[in-house]
């Protein structure tokens, strides 16, 4: 298509290897959140807006332009049932003034545009100079802008974002375009994406944009690793320094009181920081202390010339360690039983948009539940998540967007160019966290294929290659028997829909067709399991005794099948249970969805079910019985 080869054509890639934007007392920022103005280009090749080249001008002088929020999805602020569904290219522009001291060329500082996410391709202009491209959604790129707007003539600047949401066979995740040729059915040009995962492919700018600053001699990048010893924490460090060879690294660390409990001076880029009686960070409900972060702070000084350069960057650090045996999952040392949940960042209006009300609601939701953790289905969610998860202890396995990857297409180098891609994006975005620890490759491919042994052979152990400290996993529904991938994996993660997609209505089938899933994983690898995905549509509000499937009675029966074989299995090889799913979501419409997926505990307004109740009381319960999990003894361990 038209606007995907414009794509190839591009060279300049942002960076999205750098460290979060944070003001500290040498580096400012400005959130440029709220309305931009926007565009959608309906030609029928969606190209007129490069054809014109929109970005060289004001956008409103372009044609009709509307106001659109930014952080949001696009497709539900209108009333506009096209742009709903729109597939292409649409256009942002926000016009903001410069500090004076920014753009001075002797202020001896950078200044970086920073986008948290945008789905699915985006292309950055400022002042009409393209500045960055980047391919991918859910996860965050830079460019540094410094001399675009210290060549401007004004201190006024315009920032272009052109966005597309077109995904093809290549795509994380994988997605086709197919033109309807049948001209008695469809008119010239018609053309429909075809997905095959099981939510709205909402599009836009999802995140915060931000400009920050820098000094030119910088810290580039963090990478902290956590152990203790006894009574001896430690924190090994490893500091990125840009601009200058010649500097010096002083860093402290600090406990929630303030007080220094280690530090070094002057010394080497790699080092290692010890203190005494550590208070280790713990999932919550693990500890009555969870979450405890300290805080690292690392000072640069550096000398160009006539030049002092100065640069803090701070970041909260959390000591803990990842284990995993041949049966259990093992946090500092001590048995973990995953009880939580899946989610989806969706949500009336603003779809996969940040949106701080929700964000907070979720969290009280998920400890009022009692869940301990969640997979970030199916992509990476947004950095203020999961800094809340590192603040109150919510474990979380990490999953990238490889979601749908079916079509033997999306096997081959192309696509394992771009996943490789996309893993050392993730990774680095959130190798510090101690909320995060096991990475997800991908949820649900075709693993049965041929080409999936090599596929997930090299994207699994460049993930190890990556971070060698976390375990690395992916979700399968492919059958124990021809899966070709799983035997790379740290823990078997294991989706199974019995008595919804397989048996329908048939809740007696459920513990004897579950019992023999576990069994026949765990006799075959020797890896402990996590049931990553189980559930039931339920529409709120509909009840049937006998339970009949959709109503709330038979999500409840279903749970409690589940359940049964559950807690037989975690006494031996079983370490999480994962309901689908937290919320109702919105998906495509068809003859299968009534405005979306209804598995959710919750309604997609965060609305109790009786489901929810259930299994409230099951994970207070269990976070009651898993705090005295005996350790069981294993050679070896990951």
């Amino acid at each position: 298509m038209v606007w995907v080869c414009l794509l190839l054509g591009l060279s300049l890639l942002a960076s999205a290897l750098a460290l979060s934007p944070r003001e500290t007392p040498s580096r400012e920022l400005k959130e440029l959140n709220g309305l931009w103005s926007f565009r959608a280009d309906q030609s029928a090749d969606r190209n007129r807006g490069f054809a014109e080249a929109w970005y060289r001008r004001p956008l409103r002088e372009t044609g009709p332009v509307i106001d659109m929020p930014v952080p949001a999805s696009y497709n539900d602020i209108t009333q506009d049932h096209k742009l709903r569904d729109f597939i292409g290219w649409v256009w942002y522009e926000k016009e903001v003034w410069m500090p004076r001291h920014w753009i001075s060329p002797d202020a001896g500082m950078r200044v970086v545009l920073n986008v948290g996410s945008a789905n699915y391709y985006s292309i950055v202009w400022v002042n009409g100079a393209e500045v960055a491209f980047h391919e991918g959604g859910h996860l965050p790129f830079e460019a540094d802008i410094t001399k675009v707007i210290q060549n401007s003539s004004t201190r006024q600047c315009r920032i272009t974002i052109a966005v597309n949401n077109t995904l093809t066979p290549y795509t994380l995740p994988p997605g086709k375009i197919q033109y309807m040729t049948d001209t008695k059915r469809y008119p010239p040009g018609y053309f429909v994406q075809f997905t095959k995962f099981d939510f709205f492919n909402y599009a836009g700018i999802h995140r915060s944009v931000v400009l920050y600053t820098t000094p030119n001699v910088y810290i580039d990048d963090l990478t902290i690793i956590t152990d203790f010893q006894k009574d001896i924490g430690i924190v090994n460090y490893n500091v990125s320094v840009q601009g200058s060879a010649d500097f010096s690294l002083s860093l402290k660390l600090c406990d929630q009181t303030g007080l220094v409990v280690a530090s070094a001076f002057d010394g080497p880029p790699i080092g290692q920081l010890r203190l005494n009686s550590p208070t280790l960070w713990w999932p919550y409900l693990m500890h009555e202390n969870p979450g405890y972060c300290y805080s690292l702070e690392v000072y640069m000084k550096s000398k160009n010339g006539s030049i002092r350069y100065e640069d803090v960057y701070t970041l909260p650090v959390g000591i803990r360690t990842v284990q995993v045996t041949k049966t259990q999952f093992l946090i500092n040392g001590k048995p973990f039983y995953f009880h939580g949940v899946n989610k989806h960042e969706d949500s009336d209006i603003r779809g996969k948009g940040l949106d701080w009300p929700m964000i907070i609601k979720d969290f009280n939701l998920l400890r009022w539940l009692g869940a301990n953790s969640f997979r970030t289905s199916h992509y990476p969610y947004a950095e203020e998540i999961m800094d809340l998860c590192d603040k109150y202890g919510i474990v979380v396995i990490d999953e990238c967007p490889g979601v749908g990857i079916k079509d033997p297409l999306s096997f081959g180098n192309k696509s394992l160019a771009h996943h490789l891609t996309v893993m050392e994006e993730l990774v680095h975005r959130d190798k510090n966290r101690p909320s995060v620890v096991m990475w997800s490759v991908a949820n649900e491919p075709a693993s049965g294929l041929p080409q999936a042994n090599h596929y997930f052979k090299r994207i699994i152990s460049y993930t190890r290659t990556l971070d060698p400290t976390r375990p690395v996993t992916f979700v399968t529904d492919t059958n124990y028997d021809v899966d070709k991938a799983v035997q790379y994996t740290d823990v078997i993660c294991v989706n199974s829909y019995f008595s919804w997609y397989h048996d329908p209505g048939q809740l007696e089938v459920i513990p004897f067709q579950l019992a023999n899933q576990f069994d026949n994983w765990y006799n075959k690898y020797q890896k402990p399991i996590i049931q990553s995905e189980y559930g039931a549509d339920t529409l709120a509000g509909l009840h049937s005794d006998p339970p009949v499937m959709f109503s709330e009675e038979y999500q409840q029966a279903l749970m409690q099948e589940y359940f049964m074989i559950f807690d037989e299995r975690r006494k031996d090889y079983l370490i999480g249970e994962l309901i689908w799913n937290f919320a109702d979501f919105m998906t495509l419409q068809s003859t299968e969805r009534v405005n979306g997926n209804k598995k959710g505990i919750f309604t997609r307004q965060r609305q109790p079910k009786s489901s929810a109740f259930l299994l409230r009381d099951r994970y207070w319960k269990l976070a009651n019985e898993t705090k005295y999990i005996p350790l069981r003894h294993h050679a070896g361990g990951h």
